[in-house]
Formats: C-alpha cells, structure tokens, sequence
C-alpha cells in the first residue's frame, strides 16, 4: 500500500491526518455494505431516499450531485430492480417523485445494518478512550454539518 510522506512541519498536519482517517473510514465501511449489489451511485441514491422520503427526480439528482440524465438512467436501473417507484407529483402534474419500494427499504436497511456492523467491529478495537473521543467527535462533525446553509 502507498503511504504518502506528509510534512511535520506543515500546520494543516493534523486536519489531513484526520481527513485520512475519515477517508480510510468511509471506505472501509462502505465495501462492509454488500446488500443488493448496488454501486456506490445507487446505494447513495437510494440510502437518501430511505432517510428522506420520496423526492422529484430533479432534487433528488441535485442532493446527489448528478446530472439528471444520469438520476434518470439510475433511477430507471433502480426502478427495474424493484427497489424504487416513480408516482406522479400530485403538488405538480409535470413532477415525477421517486420513492423507495418496501424491497427497497428492506435494502436500505439491510446495507445500513451491516455498515453499523463493520463501525462496531471498528469501535471495538480502540481504547476506552479513543472509543469516547469519536464518539464526541463524529457527531460534533456532522452538527456542524447540518448547521451549515444549504448550497444552491
């Protein structure tokens, strides 16, 4: 594996060795999720919508930083697979809104569950110490990540 030489005397040292970390987290915890066989596109895709509800196809390529052509090939993808329906937006006739299907939630569930899993296997094997320190930490993070206006 490479490691890359970082410089002592750099003042960021500390925040790159923790967005190495963060990065090296997110990545060993997103391969632990196998349920479905999703990419990491529809798995994200489809994790929102379980978390937030059905959405139009344009927010929901917004959120997901997708083109919406792109949202529309997935959602199709997903849609094929059972685990998404699209439904008129009664609010808006010209809408469409995509929602989890119960095979789709039961998936999201599931690869949410075995996330948790590979973060417990994780956890156990820090110190009391560094077991409390990111648990205060992580979710200091994310507070000031929802605290944050949203971008356009």
């Amino acid at each position: 594996m490479h490691k890359r030489v970082m410089d002592p005397g750099s003042p960021d040292v500390s925040t790159e060795r923790l967005m190495l970390a963060i990065e090296q987290m997110v990545r060993h915890v997103r391969r632990s999720a196998t349920a479905g066989g999703l990419s990491t596109a529809a798995s994200s895709a489809l994790s929102r919508l379980g978390r937030e509800g059905p959405q139009r196809l344009t927010e929901l390529a917004r959120a997901e930083n997708a083109s919406q052509p792109n949202m529309t090939q997935l959602v199709t993808r997903l849609e094929r697979a059972g685990l998404v329906r699209r439904t008129a937006d009664h609010s808006d006739g010209r809408g469409v809104l995509v929602a989890a299907t119960e095979a789709g939630a039961g998936v999201f569930h599931e690869r949410r569950a075995e996330r948790v899993r590979a973060l417990e296997q994780l956890m156990d094997e820090l110190t009391g110490p560094e077991r409390e320190a990111v648990r205060v930490a992580l979710p200091a993070l994310a507070r000031v990540i929802a605290d944050r206006p949203a971008r356009p």
